[in-house]
């Protein structure tokens, strides 16, 4: 009988978009939810999302860096590109969520692995977990053999993973599958990808969307006075098309 897995990945507290990417879902009748990271950081709903998200049916979640940095605190020494407006928005994020939220991300693993009729399924952030929310470097532009590299062999059939925000869908060892972020994209649809293991060793992929409107996203960032929205708007929710 098949079995269908919604992977989502990179929420970022875009509460619509979340909201239009389950309703989608839901309609496909999927077995189970996948987030492969970040569900906070960056929108302005960080409590809402998470809120939603656990009380989601049928879902499992990996670790993501911003997810990290919540259940485990800020690195006490910042990388250098973290500079103070990004620190201070973290800051602001984690202030709006409580302990028992806190306790129900850091009980999120950084990797799973799913067996279904054969075929062997990775889902991750991204390579090289620290424990800490650090990850392998991100391989812009790259190829299988980079993300063969990246997740060091994984003796998968396939792996999902987020993190770099743009979709992607390639071949190396295993097929490597970025949904695409879910909540940070230039265009206000929701994304997402769809396994669907058909029969024995046998799988399909394929990516989907669902519209919303982006509207309380834009106008949470100045109601909420989110640290450091000018570089939010500019860079992770430009809607431009």
């Amino acid at each position: 009988m098949p079995h269908c897995i919604a992977v989502i990945t990179d929420v970022h507290a875009n509460l619509p978009a979340l909201e239009a990417a389950l309703a989608a879902i839901d309609a496909r009748g999927c077995d189970e939810i996948l987030h492969t990271g970040d569900a906070i950081g960056i929108g302005p709903f960080p409590r809402e999302t998470l809120s939603l998200l656990l009380a989601t049916p049928r879902i499992r979640f990996a670790m993501g860096n911003h997810d990290a940095w919540f259940a485990m605190g800020l690195p006490a020494n910042a990388p250098e590109w973290m500079d103070d407006g990004e620190r201070r928005h973290h800051e602001w994020v984690h202030a709006q969520l409580s302990d028992d939220l806190r306790a129900a991300v850091g009980s999120w693993p950084w990797a799973h692995v799913v067996e279904i009729q054969g075929v062997r399924a990775l889902f991750t952030h991204y390579g090289r977990p620290d424990g800490r929310g650090g990850f392998a470097p991100i391989r812009r532009d790259a190829t299988g053999a980079d993300l063969d590299d990246v997740f060091d062999d994984a003796g998968v059939d396939l792996v999902f993973y987020g993190h770099h925000h743009p979709r992607s869908d390639l071949t190396g060892r295993a097929r490597y599958i970025n949904p695409g972020s879910l909540g940070c994209h230039t265009e206000p649809v929701a994304r997402f990808a769809v396994l669907e293991v058909v029969r024995e060793g046998a799988w399909d992929v394929r990516f989907h969307e669902a519209r919303y409107d982006p509207t309380p996203v834009l106008d949470a960032l100045d109601i909420r006075e989110v640290p450091d929205r000018d570089l939010i708007r500019k860079a992770f929710l430009r809607f431009d098309g």
